[in-house]
Order: C-alpha cells, then structure tokens, then sequence
C-alpha cells in the first residue's frame, strides 16, 4: 500500500517569529500530544502536566501583552496556533482557548495594579484558568444570570451556581460574573476568584459524549468571599465584559473547529490512498473524490473566515458579526467533515481503533459551546438588520 502521510497545512504567517512559533508548537504536538491522545481521552484524563509546558513555553498567553508575560501575538497567529493544537488534541486547543478567555477580562478591564499582580501568574506562570457565565437555568439567556454577590464591607459574598464549567474544580482562577444589582443586564458585575478560595467546589465531571479528558463541571459558590480588589471593571459592567470577551472566544472555538475537521480529512487522505477495493485505491473511485474535493474546501473556507475575522480584531475594527459567523461555519463545517471521514473509513471509522469517530463525537460540543449556532444565527442577523422582535 502506498504510504502518503498528509502535509502539514501550508500557513500564510506575518514574521519569521510567526513561523518559529508554529513549528515549536508542531514539534510539541508531535512529541507530546498525539501520541497519548487516543488513550488519554479513553480513560478521560487530563494532562495537566502538558498545561505546565505550555505555559513554561510561553503558549497560554500569546495574544496578550509582553509586559505581563504575553506574547505579543496578533490574533491572526494565536489562532493558527490553537488550529495546530485542536487538530492534536481538541482538549488541547480548547482548554488554551478557555484559558485565554478566562484571562481576557483582566487583561483588558483590569487596572494596571490588577494586571500587574495577576497577569504574570495567569500568562506564564503555570495557572489554568476557567469562565464562569452559564447557570443551570441560564445559558443562551445569559442575562438571567442567580449567583449573587454581596457587599461586605472591603469584600464580596459570592453565593450561586455555574454550570457547563470547562476546567471545572481542576483551575487556579475563575473569572466569574455575578450579579451585584437588578436583574437583567446592567445589575451583573465580573470577579477574579482563586481556585481555592474557601466554599468554592465543584459537582463530579459531567459524563459526555466526547471531549472526555477535559472536565465540564458545575462549580459551587458557597458564600465565597472575595476582595474588592478582585472586581473588575465597575460595577454593573460584568455583561458586557463577558460578551466582549466571547466575541474573541468564539473565534478561538472556530479555530479549533478547523483543526479538528483537518485532522479527520488528514485521517481519511490516509486511509483512502492505502485501502485498496476492487484492485485499486478507494481514492481513485469518483464519488468519494468528491467527498474529499467538498471537505478540503469547506475548511479552506472556515480557515479563510475566521482569520479574516482576526485581521479586523487585530486592527481594531469591529468583528462581533463576522466572529460569529467564523463559529457557525467553522462549527458546522467541523461537523460535517467529521462525518463525512467516518463514511469514508467505513465500518473501520466506526471504530475506536482509528480517530475518526473520536474526531466526530468532538466536534458536536462545537456547535453549542461558547454561544450555540442558533445564537450565532441571531448575532449575526441582529448585525444585519438589527434587533428585531422577541
């Protein structure tokens, strides 16, 4: 059988340093992620110990300021990086993403005397991070937000719920959003909370259907007490703070989208130029080079769309509408292409001998986390013709 290995993909990068990054991170992927992926995610372990690698060598904190231990990253790199990650590992990519997202508020609400006592620790020193928005009652409504947070003389009495928690009990900090005044909205106000900040806990892992090795857990805030010091931003800001944030989060999530969907069509190149029917590769039957011809395309194009999405973040012009369009095509493309490699493998993509059914069951959850595609849908027409009735 012939022996074609699929080529790495071939990324237009801004700098020489660029380029250095994303070969640091192929040989990390290589060396350290994949070889452990299948079994580690079998036995839903999480590799806590990669983390600290990361983030020894400098990949936690790429898009943020150097000044802080940050990269200095444009958007447009940090986001390839994650795409290589995913595509190694989707509990990789996805919890570098997580983590960049738990860190966002801090770094772009925070006073500098904030930044500078958290934001080293956060960005190169070995913490992990978790976003604490969603409530078991409150999901897409994220406005109708319970946990509450009390006024305490110096400090706040943070009492509530969070659920759907990626790094649930297992992060060093929580960025969590809690409500300090009316309901709605405006009354929601953002905290820094140490991961072991007495009567914070977490609920045992959620059992789901993919993305075993990282932990989802609901996260309990049993009268936890918080300086005000750890507020960020002003009171009441907290919504705010937390959609921005998932703006650039849901470009992460695209980006990871597209490398799990390279990863399957890179499985079923693989597959299909060694399988052999009726005396020659099943890569040379018409119907399933179309197949092939259809995926590399729609992931060209959901790589195309969310960096165009990055260049206007990196230049400061507004992408709320086309973040949320990266997600939904990204998403949708990583669940079709994911499908379609487990068809191409046949009764062998079916099994848990080869990826691809790893690939499909992981590429689900992208379509929900982060704001589901029916939210991305309303995001984007709210954009184009505006708010419309409810």
């Amino acid at each position: 059988m012939p022996d074609r290995a699929p080529q790495p993909v071939d990324r237009q990068l801004p700098t020489e340093e660029a380029r250095d990054l994303i070969s640091l991170v192929r040989d990390i992927a290589q060396q350290e992620i994949v070889p452990k992926a299948a079994e580690e995610e079998d036995a839903g372990r999480f590799p806590r110990e990669l983390f600290t690698l990361l983030s020894r060598s400098g990949l936690l904190g790429l898009p943020y300021d150097s000044e802080y231990g940050g990269g200095d990253q444009p958007y447009e790199v940090y986001l390839q990086v994650l795409e290589e990650l995913a595509a190694a590992r989707l509990t990789v990519g996805l919890g570098v993403s997580v983590h960049s997202l738990a860190s966002y508020a801090l770094a772009a609400y925070g006073t500098k005397e904030q930044q500078v006592e958290h934001l080293p620790a956060m960005l190169g020193g070995g913490m992990l991070g978790a976003y604490c928005l969603s409530e078991p009652h409150s999901g897409s409504d994220a406005a109708a937000l319970r946990t509450r947070a009390v006024r305490d003389g110096d400090a706040w009495v943070i009492t509530g719920t969070k659920a759907w928690i990626t790094h649930g009990g297992i992060a060093d900090f929580y960025t969590v959003m809690a409500r300090t005044g009316e309901e709605g909205p405006r009354g929601i106000t953002a905290f820094l909370v140490p991961g072991d900040a007495p009567g914070l806990s977490a609920a045992p892992p959620e059992k789901k259907m993919g993305m075993k090795g990282s932990p989802t857990a609901q996260v309990h805030f049993d009268g936890v007490r918080v300086l005000d010091d750890r507020r960020i931003g002003e009171e009441g800001q907290g919504l705010a703070i937390a959609l921005s944030a998932l703006d650039s989060g849901r470009l992460g999530i695209a980006a990871c989208a597209i490398g799990v969907a390279q990863a399957a069509l890179d499985e079923a190149l693989s597959y299909a130029t060694e399988r052999r029917q009726f005396g020659k590769p099943i890569a040379d039957f018409q119907g399933l080079r179309f197949m092939l011809a259809d995926m590399a395309t729609q992931i060209e194009a959901g790589r195309a769309l969310y960096l165009a999405a990055a260049r206007l973040r990196d230049a400061g012009r507004p992408f709320a509408a086309q973040a949320a369009m990266a997600k939904l095509h990204c998403t949708d493309t990583a669940m079709r292409v994911t499908t379609d490699a487990v068809q191409i493998l046949g009764g062998y993509g079916y099994t848990a001998d080869f990826p691809a059914e790893r690939y499909m069951r992981e590429a689900k959850v992208l379509q929900i986390v982060e704001g589901t595609n029916q939210i991305q849908r309303m995001v984007i027409a709210r954009h184009l013709v505006g708010p419309g009735g409810r």
